[in-house]
């Protein structure tokens, strides 16, 4: 199948390999590396379904920590470990082709500040509409990863008050609020994201702290059109070159 080289962003800077019969990234990767809570004090960073890279990717224009990326299937690996090497990133974004279910016995455990992760999004049950592409189907369906499994490993990789940033499903907000309790992965914000103003959200960025006090915040929504056009913090995300943070 062809191999495509497109722009990770809106202007002429990463860039990342893409297939057209694989599910390509998304503006929620972008939003996941935009809002994902980095500081001085992130030296490592693991990036669990990490696809053809972009999350990681997008995090080395924000810090110069050490990223692990993580990634089971292996066309698409290769796709990630193209756009890395094709970007000169190999000596900060570590690949690893890996089921992430047991990824910390590989990388180390409790070793991370910021573990994140953008997973498939849709439970598999009998009723469950696959696309007939399996490259699709494992991105989008939990075939190979469930949600349990991302935050199980993600206690095991974090150091204590580590942060773990996902983005999923709005519909599933009350199932991942209940499981990140009981992984000692206490939801500290949450950011709703809208494709327009009247309409309803899609997609839902979350931030959880290991072993933290309780204290939930639901922090300024995201519109992603207004007027027709991108909205201006999406434009921000799409324009955003390294150390404007």
């Amino acid at each position: 199948m062809e191999e495509i080289i497109n722009d990770l962003l809106a202007y002429d800077g990463l860039k990342v390999y893409q297939r057209p019969d694989m599910f390509n990234f998304s503006l929620d990767s972008l939003m996941l590396g935009y809002f994902a809570r980095i500081d001085f004090k992130t030296k490592k960073i693991i990036d669990l379904c990490t696809g053809n890279a972009p999350v990681a990717m997008y995090l080395t224009l924000r810090t110069d920590a050490s990223i692990d990326a993580v990634e089971i299937q292996k066309d698409v690996y290769d796709l990630a470990d193209k756009s890395i090497k094709l970007n000169n990133l190999a000596g900060q974004i570590k690949l690893y082709l890996n089921d992430l279910k047991g990824i910390s016995q590989v990388v180390g455990k409790e070793c991370y500040d910021l573990v994140t992760c953008n997973p498939p999004y849709f439970k598999l049950n009998q009723d469950s509409n696959l696309n007939a592409n399996e490259y699709k189907t494992i991105a989008r369906h939990e075939v190979n990863t469930t949600l349990e499994d991302v935050l199980n490993e993600s206690k095991k990789l974090l150091k204590n008050r580590g942060y773990l940033t996902m983005v999923h499903r709005p519909d599933r907000l009350a199932e991942i609020l209940r499981l990140l309790k009981d992984y000692n992965l206490n939801p500290k914000t949450i950011r709703f994201i809208y494709p327009k103003k009247d309409s309803n959200a899609n997609s839902v960025i979350i931030e959880a702290q290991k072993n933290s006090k309780e204290g939930l915040k639901v922090l300024e929504p995201i519109i992603v059109h207004e007027n027709n056009q991108y909205s201006k913090i999406v434009s921000d995300i799409f324009n955003y070159r390294k150390g404007m943070l």
